[in-house]
């Protein structure tokens, strides 16, 4: 006798700062407290479904959505399109998914949202995994490339990032670059990460992020283990999970050790009865 499907997908037609967004969302429901994945530049959210092949988070509801411009979600004006965009964003597809409190995992870009979102409404946040979302200016090798290698047509930029992303000498990023044209649409590029650099730069990230007093993680590829402010975040409390044989996609480069260090790490700080 065949089950019923695992996940579900919807899709919710809102109206955010002005804009029609149609949003792609796959999701489980259940009783305990949910996860909701934030997915990075150029992803989506099949990044995360895979939780359903991990014991630990049996049972366990999930939401996770593509970001305006992203994915299967449509922006009627993809100009608009900005960090602060998507935390508007997640703020209408939580309330909408009707969803209170929650742990969140949030990767690159699905981090700086999480992190501006937490900062705004800290007592929804259980917990937070953030991997490798920026915290400070020397995070933006992949967003300061607008800045680096401007073009006056977003496609010609985007192209340009492709290459370039396809030569990186870092782990799964020409599987990241095969994958970018389908995922992400152009005319969103600039605002995304004009905003990431922005935010990066003048939006005092760490203060917020060693200010929030909820359980946090930092997960970063061992490529990335040269980040100057790694020994800041444990000396506050943070717990880090540096993920080897990976650059800035441990999701693709090594999930299983990805999921197993969240896994413990919500275990740790759940609050199921």
């Amino acid at each position: 006798m065949a089950s019923g499907p695992e996940f579900t997908n919807e899709r919710w037609d809102l109206r955010i700062a002005g804009a029609d967004v149609g949003v792609a969302a796959s999701r489980r429901s259940g009783e305990l407290d949910p996860v909701v994945f934030l997915h990075g530049f150029g992803s989506t959210k099949e990044d995360y479904v895979d939780v359903l092949r991990y014991p630990a988070f049996a049972g366990r509801p999930f939401l996770a959505y593509d970001a305006p411009g992203c994915g299967e979600t449509a922006c009627a004006d993809l100009t608009r399109i900005s960090i602060p965009f998507l935390v508007d964003t997640a703020q209408a597809v939580l309330d909408k998914a009707g969803v209170d409190r929650f742990h969140v995992v949030g990767h690159s870009m699905g981090g700086l949202t999480t992190l501006m979102l937490a900062h705004l409404e800290p007592d929804r946040v259980l917990s937070f995994v953030d991997i490798e979302g920026n915290l400070a200016p020397e995070d933006c090798f992949l967003s300061r490339q607008i800045v680096t290698h401007p073009a006056d047509d977003p496609e010609r930029f985007l192209d340009g990032f492709i290459e370039r992303m396809r030569h990186s000498p870092f782990s799964s990023s020409a599987l990241y670059a095969a994958s970018l044209r389908h995922k992400v649409r152009a005319h969103a590029v600039p605002g995304i990460f004009t905003s990431m650099v922005e935010l990066s730069d003048h939006g005092d990230l760490m203060n917020k992020f060693l200010a929030m007093p909820f359980p946090r993680m930092f997960m970063y590829g061992e490529q990335n283990a040269w980040l100057s402010y790694l020994p800041l975040l444990r000396a506050n409390g943070v717990e880090l999970a540096e993920i080897p044989h990976s650059g800035h996609f441990p999701m693709y480069s090594n999930p299983p050790v990805m999921w197993k260090r969240i896994a413990a790490f919500q275990a740790g700080a759940t609050t199921d009865r």
